[in-house]
């Protein structure tokens, strides 16, 4: 069936606030180890006299453990025969700017550049009814997501939180992303269910320790439902291997992972987990088709879609919506599109469904897209 949303103008909070990836320096004083593969965590913390943080869960995503960061620690472990890696536990941060100006979803449904102002809210949206992420878990591994918002239409629930936070969004940014991944006003999937992990702090940051707490829930409880299954990830910092082991171990499980590309106009294969080989990352586009200038790019990005002047809901109140910007927002038009895909034709692993994502995508509809770019722009399947 098809079915056609005429978004009317709508409220917006305007604000300038852009977080930006930061290392370290407000992170925990933990390291995180990375063992080879077969290695037997007790014997080498037997072996160099050590125990795990505690507040840290176990991982069975990713053959590795934390322990106090301290220089004594990190010789140690780092002479150890069965180690891979010893990190500093860094600080993942969303990255988003909000303004004044929205957009919709016209572009992922539309073959050609959409005209018009951004903060019009008159495009449309044609999509298939009947299918639109019906029987996919999204989860939304951010700020949280506010369960109760109006324009989430009673298909949000709360998972579970890392990090010791509020089991709340006091952010917002999390709803945000929730509201385009499938909301009914917003949303590219508005069948889809939304589940909140949150590993984000109500400031926008939290450790890499939390993210990896978050990815390697949704692996079991996908692992538990046995339903079709997504992590949206619009948060990223510096390159951390044990970040990008668990995004490649939740999609050898099974679980598609799509990933911001950043916002720092660089490349790409330089951040976490934009960098993963097996996420879907994702680059940010404008109205006017051209890659957005603060978005990220490079051979690692698999697709471009959305992200300047996005309009969706937000964390303030069950009403509230928002405009913001950056690879945070083109990322969940893409993880909703997964979901549609997977409802409309059927789930698949992660590779295949990606492969789909791609050959429905636009091909060389973009500007300033970097040597290497894949220039795709995310598109919905054309409906008979």
């Amino acid at each position: 069936m098809q079915f056609t949303a005429s978004f009317a103008a709508l409220a917006t909070l305007v604000a300038s606030v852009l977080a930006v990836p930061v290392q370290r320096d407000d992170a925990p004083a933990r390291l995180i180890v990375m063992l080879k593969d077969g290695a037997d965590k007790n014997a080498v913390l037997g072996d160099v006299g050590l125990v795990t943080v505690a507040d840290v869960d176990e991982w069975s995503i990713v053959n590795a453990f934390v322990v106090d960061n301290t220089e004594a620690n990190k010789a140690a472990l780092s002479a150890h025969a069965d180690v891979l890696k010893v990190e500093e536990d860094g600080v993942a941060s969303i990255w988003t700017t909000q303004t004044n100006a929205p957009w919709g979803l016209g572009r992922v449904s539309s073959s050609e550049i959409v005209t018009g102002s951004v903060s019009d809210l008159t495009f449309n949206f044609t999509y298939d009814e009947t299918a639109a992420g019906t029987g996919v878990d999204v989860y939304v591994v951010d700020t949280g997501i506010r369960t109760t918002h109006v324009a989430l239409e009673g298909r949000a629930t709360w998972g579970t939180t890392f990090g010791g936070y509020a089991n709340q969004d006091g952010n917002g940014h999390g709803t945000h992303c929730a509201g385009t991944i499938g909301s009914g006003p917003y949303g590219i999937s508005k069948n889809v269910s939304l589940i909140a992990v949150k590993v984000l702090s109500d400031g926008g940051s939290g450790a890499w320790t939390d993210v990896i707490s978050g990815i390697n829930y949704v692996a079991e409880q996908a692992a538990i439902t046995g339903k079709p299954s997504i992590i949206s990830m619009s948060l990223g910092g510096s390159a951390i291997a044990t970040v990008d082991a668990a995004v490649e171990a939740a999609v050898a499980s099974g679980v598609h992972v799509v990933v911001a590309a950043g916002n720092s106009n660089a490349d790409a294969a330089n951040f976490s987990p934009a960098r993963a080989p097996s996420a879907i990352t994702v680059c940010a586009t404008t109205i006017a088709d051209a890659r957005a200038s603060y978005s990220n790019y490079g051979t690692i990005v698999d697709i471009c879609a959305p992200g300047s002047n996005v309009i969706s809901s937000y964390g303030t109140s069950d009403t509230a919506t928002a405009s913001l910007s950056g690879t945070s927002m083109a990322t969940p038009h893409v993880a909703g599109l997964v979901a549609y895909l997977i409802s409309l034709f059927g789930n698949d692993t992660p590779a295949n469904i990606a492969d789909l994502l791609k050959s429905y995508a636009d091909v060389d509809a973009l500007s300033g897209l970097p040597t290497g770019t894949p220039n795709l722009l995310a598109h919905i399947p054309a409906l008979a």
